[in-house]
């Protein structure tokens, strides 16, 4: 993942073909090498004409070149066809949240979150968040037990201050026990989708207004309210009945009352009847 400035809309960026290169420079090889092959025969000796063999052969090998350099211009065509798919696809991730292999996860809005995971139980483990000049805003003790486990920051530093929204690093350090292997931990970042953008190396989406990742390592896509859900120091708002179900309600009330009244005339009828 690399720091951005950020990304608006779709920008397909223009790029210069390396074969339509190879193909002018080839161009005038050639014109270069038919030229002193004309001379050649132009001043040739007639009683002891040059052998035709050598060149023959070079102009097999020109023509060789010219093939290969027009099949890999083919090749071009169709991978610059491709990204540019791929981006027109992509365009609809914009305003979605998207899950990302990587480790730089964008603060917005006070509101960052990512995921770890350990592939074996440790001993001890601490997430550290760093600037991108690396300096530690913020730690604290992470899960010890083998899986995935998620990770949400307010965007405060250690003394509470809250940090301004951009791109932070996060890590993951362990400890296991003696004589035991290292812990592999993989981390993956969120972020809301704010543009799509590519090069002739292929196709990014910019993640809130400081962080890019390429389109192969975003794992999932997620609604646009992702990030309004269980945000960290917030409690969860209880629901409130809809209508339907406030009607659904009132008509059991209903229902029971008539149970009850006709229980009561049942045992009514029953007293007149032992008297």
């Amino acid at each position: 993942m690399t720091d951005i400035n950020a990304l608006n809309g779709y920008t397909q960026s223009g790029t210069s073909s390396t074969s339509q290169s190879a193909a002018n420079k080839l161009s005038a090889d050639m014109n270069t090498f038919l030229t002193l092959l004309t001379t050649q025969l132009q001043y040739q000796d007639p009683l002891d004409p040059m052998d035709t063999a050598e060149f023959t052969n070079q102009l097999v090998q020109y023509s060789s070149v010219e093939q290969a350099i027009q099949t890999n211009s083919k090749l071009e065509t169709l991978l610059s066809l491709n990204i540019s798919n791929l981006g027109a696809q992509a365009v609809s991730y914009i305003g979605k949240v998207a899950q990302v292999l990587g480790n730089v996860m964008p603060l917005e809005g006070g509101h960052a979150k990512a995921t770890y995971t350990l592939d074996k139980n440790v001993e001890s483990a601490v997430i550290t968040v760093k600037d991108l000049n690396g300096k530690i805003v913020y730690s604290e003790q992470a899960k010890i037990t083998a899986g995935t486990h998620e990770f949400e920051w307010d965007g405060k530093d250690a003394d509470g201050n809250q940090l301004e929204d951009g791109a932070y690093k996060i890590e993951v350090t362990t400890k296991v026990g003696r004589g035991e292997t290292a812990a592999t931990v993989t981390t993956t970042i969120f972020g809301k989708v704010t543009g799509v953008a590519s090069d002739s190396n292929g196709v990014y989406v910019g993640l809130g207004d400081a962080v890019t990742a390429g389109l192969g390592d975003i794992l999932t896509i997620r609604n646009d309210d992702y990030f309004d859900k269980n945000k960290p120091g917030e409690e969860e708002k209880p629901s409130v009945p809809e209508e339907g179900d406030k009607e659904d309600g009132s008509t059991l009330e209903d229902a029971a009352r008539v149970l009850k009244t006709a229980a009561e005339a049942a045992v009514g009828a029953a007293t007149l009847g032992l008297l």
